[in-house]
């Protein structure tokens, strides 16, 4: 086994300089320090400041950017959640010892407390004239330098920290992330949801198609699976009387990875009694459009090269008319023989998989469709094959009531009116568990506890999923998944081991 101490990225300078201090009696690395003003809080008060220096003094904390020596002055740019400021440090000020100290100790990713006034300089910075300062922790790892930043993708990915540092672009996409999943939350509760939490270790796992991951229980002896999808368990939570349901789930996927797909993933699932697929349609848009209007306060935003434009309404259209529409394909206008012919020459994945009209209308919307729906756009009517959860349409036979929400190329919500017939339901699993002993790892199992819930009565029911870092990327014009969550799923390397271009690997939607 590999020493883990050859895996630091330590500084060996930096070490002996922490090993100095403390022969010099210094204690590295207090416990706390009395901060008692943000960076934007000093800049805001002192908006108006001029050369002279304040009346008052502040306290302040942060990291160590930038250290500019000019002999007997330091200027030094430190920064903190909210923002950086300049620092103005004297040798007349500090005296010798504690300007030395500083000089010779104090550098780029360290992070300091300082007292002092605040004043302009005549280039017109505010700036923090110091008076006493603190080193509260000494980093021993080296930042990136100072005029680059951080610029390997990979490393950014897997040293997210470092990334955060450096990035303040990248910070900012994760301060949005936060907000979008507040203003969700709030959006929800206002109207009347509650939020729940259901178990992510499962004995069945089920709510979509997808392949799990499985671990064991040792005291139960007992093989589990993490959660695919909370939507099993929501809905029995409907089925015990409460109306209208949601949680913000971290699901777990054993897929590939490419742009928009990551293992370990966010969605929200909301579920509402009495409700149609066409009410959550109503209600995906009402909730994407707020966040929108709140987060953006317009509805045309940015994305790479394009512009989306989330004013509503959004284009609603059937699965079969988007094909014909937008593939040039009438597909109930041809047999399955014709259609196999078609499907070969458009180069479809798997084209003699299909064995019906239905099963090619997916294969040629998957092939065809779904990445040239560029503007917000649901696609409803989904043929019932692919559609084990939800409820049979109420004129289209072999069809079913699902939407899903597609926007620049990408799904991004899932909806059904929910399936509630037990005896219905139990025949669509048992034709899923048939697909999995085939072999199609991602079909679903057969939950007999979920059937038998519905029995006791779930009210008619609507229900959709929205993938949150999806929609994260949408709404910071980020086109690659891994850049909205924190810690994405990487392949594990060791030292030395050069880096290698992942394999990007289509899956089942989210």
């Amino acid at each position: 086994m590999t020493d883990p101490i050859e895996n630091t990225l330590f500084d060996q300078t930096r070490i002996e300089k922490i090993q100095a201090l403390r022969g010099k009696g210094i204690a590295m690395f207090p416990p706390t320090f009395d901060r008692q003003n943000t960076v934007t809080e000093i800049k805001t008060k002192y908006a108006e400041i001029t050369h002279d220096k304040s009346a008052e003094s502040v306290s302040t904390a942060g990291r160590i950017y930038i250290v500019r020596n000019h002999g007997k002055t330091i200027f030094a740019d430190l920064g903190d959640e909210s923002g950086k400021i300049q620092l103005y440090i004297r040798k007349n000020d500090l005296g010798e010892e504690q300007f030395e100290l500083f000089n010779q100790f104090v550098e780029r990713g360290d992070i300091v407390g300082v007292t002092g006034h605040v004043f302009r300089t005549k280039l017109g910075e505010i700036t923090i004239w110091v008076d006493t300062f603190t080193l509260l922790s000494k980093a021993v790892c080296s930042l990136p330098e100072k005029f680059h930043g951080l610029k390997d993708v990979e490393k950014r990915y897997r040293q997210r920290y470092v990334d955060l540092i450096v990035n303040d672009e990248n910070r900012q996409t994760f301060r949005s992330r936060s907000r979008i999943i507040s203003l969700l939350r709030r959006f929800l509760d206002d109207h009347g949801f509650l939020e729940f939490e259901t178990p992510i270790l499962q004995p069945v796992y089920g709510g979509a198609n997808a392949r799990p991951f499985t671990t064991h229980h040792h005291f139960l002896d007992q093989n589990l699976f993490l959660r695919i999808a909370p939507e099993l368990y929501l809905k029995r939570l409907v089925v015990g009387g409460f109306e209208q349901v949601f949680e913000i789930s971290r699901n777990f996927r054993n897929e590939g990875v490419d742009t928009d797909h990551n293992p370990e993933f966010t969605m929200v699932e909301i579920y509402w009694a009495y409700r149609d697929f066409k009410d959550m349609m109503e209600l995906t848009e009402d909730i994407v459009t707020h966040i929108i209007g709140e987060v953006h306060g317009k509805f045309e935003l940015p994305f790479g090269e394009i512009t989306l434009n989330f004013t509503k309404p959004w284009k609603k259209i059937s699965m079969a008319d988007a094909v014909k529409e937008i593939g040039g394909i009438d597909i109930f206008a041809h047999s399955v023989e014709e259609l196999r012919r078609l499907a070969h020459e458009h180069k479809i994945d798997e084209p003699d998989k299909p064995q019906s009209q239905r099963e090619y209308l997916i294969a040629f919307f998957e092939g065809l469709v779904e990445e040239k729906l560029i503007q917000p756009t649901f696609i409803y009517d989904y043929p019932v094959e692919n559609s084990p959860l939800a409820k049979r349409h109420r004129e289209k036979e072999g069809f079913t009531e699902r939407f899903e929400l597609f926007i620049a190329g990408m799904e991004v919500g899932n909806g059904f009116s929910e399936l509630n017939d037990p005896v219905d339901q139990k025949e669509r699993f048992e034709a899923q568990d048939e697909k999995r002993r085939l072999g199609d790892v991602e079909a679903q199992m057969i939950d007999y506890d979920f059937i038998n819930a519905i029995g006791y009565g779930m009210p008619p029911t609507g229900g959709v999923g929205i993938g949150i870092d999806r929609l994260v990327m949408l709404l910071t014009n980020n086109n690659s998944i891994k850049e909205v969550i924190l810690f994405p799923s990487m392949k594990t390397r060791t030292p030395g081991e050069e880096a290698e271009e992942p394999q990007e690997e289509k899956q089942g939607t989210k």
